[in-house]
């Protein structure tokens, strides 16, 4: 088994918000990884006294434990009880009912010798590749699809469609929405590799149209992450007009990890 884990924030003066790992059990037998996009909050109407960076570290803590040592829980399983010991570690000093309260997008990967399981929250990417090569990309497409006009605002976003039925949800305080997630499973054999991106990478996809996923993965496999997230960061700095970044952060925090099985 091969691993590559590449994060890069956005902005060196501001702490990275993502978080990554590759889990492997002392046993030796299968492994995990976890992605998550922290959600930069608004200037203000924030009700939290911890960061964002806390909040993704302590839940994907959390995910990469239980998705190694709990392996009777299903995904689903595990991200719920992860958001539950996220939750219960601030409850006494946060407002978790607020919007607002630290949330992050969610790509969870689990494997064994028979079989892989896969989860996917928001707008992070799972791109799995198959025995025969073909590339597949797993996303929970909410999010793109809702009208533009319901996310014109923070404020819009937050009293309409953020974590709302007919909206989109993220992994914050409320263990249900674990319920909410993209999940699959496929059998081990059929699956030669996987590249899980937040969406700070996936910008040469979605946002620059250089190419599809498949194009996308072929580069993080032979090239590596890295090569990616620098193709990125070019496209970022040649967009002057704003012809394809418009309101979005010139640079986002980017994260990539490639585990070829």
């Amino acid at each position: 088994m091969r691993t590559e884990l590449v994060s890069e924030p956005g902005d060196r003066a501001r702490p990275n918000e993502d978080f990554a790992s590759v889990g492997l059990p002392a046993s030796g037998q299968g492994g995990s990884l976890v992605v998550l996009d922290g959600v930069t909050p608004p200037a203000d109407g924030y009700a939290c006294l911890h960061s964002v960076a806390w909040f993704a570290s302590r839940l994907g803590g959390a995910l990469t434990e239980l998705s190694v040592s709990r392996r009777d829980l299903p995904l689903s399983g595990v991200l719920a009880e992860a958001i539950r010991r996220t939750a219960d570690a601030h409850a006494d000093s946060c407002d978790l009912s607020h919007p607002r309260t630290p949330q992050a997008t969610v790509v969870l990967v689990r494997w064994s010798a028979d079989t892989v399981e896969y989860l996917v929250l928001s707008d992070s990417a799972l791109l799995v590749q198959s025995a025969d090569g073909a590339v597949t990309a797993v996303l929970d497409e909410r999010l793109s699809l809702l009208p533009r006009a319901s996310l014109a605002t923070d404020a819009i976003a937050d009293t309409t469609v953020r974590n709302k039925e007919g909206g989109f949800f993220t992994a914050a305080a409320d263990p249900s929405v674990a319920s909410r997630a993209v999940t699959g499973t496929l059998p081990r054999a059929e699956v030669r590799a996987l590249a899980a991106l937040t969406d700070g990478a996936g910008r040469w996809v979605e946002k620059f149209r250089e190419g599809d996923w498949n194009a996308c993965f072929t580069i993080v496999r032979k090239e590596g992450g890295q090569a990616l997230i620098d193709r990125v960061r070019a496209l970022e700095r040649a967009d002057t007009q704003r012809v394809h970044l418009r309101r979005s952060k010139t640079h986002d925090d980017a994260t990539v990890v490639f585990v070829e099985l």
